[in-house]
């Protein structure tokens, strides 16, 4: 078997020198079909940036109910950034924070909107468990959901989503839960002119598929697991933007459970050198498509783009005024990432 090996490569060198190739031909030969397409939707978690508060809850007390943070004048979106000037990245940082303080004053200081404000409490001791609280319901990480691009088949690092993930305020988000996991689409806020649609997904949280690595400008990116079942993945070459055509195309997406379908679209607009993730401008042709979400709608974002039988790009963005139409970044922006 090993003599085989050995033998194979050389013998495809032979062949393509005796034909007028190169070995860089029997490379390219070699790295057809490289990666498994995508199309098949993920739910991922972030980092919310500090102790997010959901809602005010009064804190029973021997002296009965209170609430230090109503008091304060927190509010609902509120993000508890650091306390005493220590930095708090997630609910343990915060309630550490509070055990310190002894039930004495903490300053906190908390980003609400675009603002930094500080605010200083005194946190109360609960009845029942006597731990130091100050009556909020918080969260430290927020969910996401959107669409695998494609995977390497020989790494098995994927590349989804096609653009960067921010929270309504514009602010970059991080990864809050390297793992994440197989989702089925439940239900479509379709999109109409003026609003954007959604997907709504269910995490199946037994199904870890793969774990997130990091985000950046161009995607979410990380390694699928080895156990994944790849059998019902095709497998695809990538095809530069200085190839791609205006015309006929399709994208591949999961609009209803868990399989990605196959989709029509029309290229418009092909921009190799746009900075942005905008090389191109596609419009959905498919009235299946459109009859279910409306067009394009978030959690499509990263569905790829093939064009003649190639993986060209992937969905980033929706036109708002015109939801059939958006914006596709090129493969390659994603793949050198």
């Amino acid at each position: 078997m090993r003599k085989l090996k050995l033998f194979i490569p050389l013998f495809l060198f032979a062949l393509c020198m005796a034909f007028g190739g190169r070995p860089s031909d029997v490379a390219a030969a070699e790295r057809e079909g490289q990666y498994y397409l995508g199309g098949m939707t993920a739910g991922f978690m972030l980092n919310a940036g500090g102790a997010e508060v959901i809602e005010l809850n009064a804190v029973k007390t021997e002296e009965g109910m209170q609430c230090p943070a109503e008091k304060a004048g927190l509010r609902p979106g509120d993000c508890i950034c650091a306390a005493d000037g220590i930095k708090i990245g997630c609910v343990g940082d915060l309630n550490e924070a509070l055990t310190r303080s002894g039930g004495g004053e903490v300053r906190l200081t908390v980003r609400r909107g675009a603002e930094s404000i500080e605010v200083t409490l005194r946190p109360v001791k609960e009845k029942t468990s006597g731990t130091f609280k100050i009556g909020v319901l918080i969260r430290d990480t927020v969910s996401g959901m959107g669409t695998v691009t494609y995977i390497d088949r020989e790494t098995l690092r994927f590349g989804a989503l096609g653009h960067g993930l921010t929270d309504e305020n514009n602010r970059t988000l991080d990864i809050g839960d390297p793992r994440m996991f197989r989702c089925s689409v439940i239900g479509v806020n379709k999109g109409t002119r003026g609003k954007a649609g959604e997907l709504r997904g269910l995490f199946l949280n037994d199904k870890v598929i793969a774990q997130s690595e990091k985000v950046c400008i161009a995607g979410l990116y990380g390694t699928f697991e080895q156990n994944y079942d790849f059998s019902a993945c095709k497998t695809i070459d990538i095809l530069p933007i200085s190839e791609a055509t205006i015309g006929k195309a399709v994208i591949y997406s999961t609009v209803d459970g868990t399989s990605p379908q196959e989709y029509e679209i029309a290229i418009a607009k092909v921009d190799a050198d746009n900075r942005e993730n905008k090389n191109f401008v596609i419009k959905i042709t498919d009235e299946r498509l459109i009859e279910e979400t409306g067009g394009i709608v978030q959690g499509m974002s990263g569905s790829p783009i093939v064009q003649n039988g190639k993986l060209i790009g992937a969905v980033t963005h929706v036109f708002v005024n015109d939801p059939v139409r958006g914006y596709g970044i090129g493969i390659e922006k994603m793949i050198c990432e």
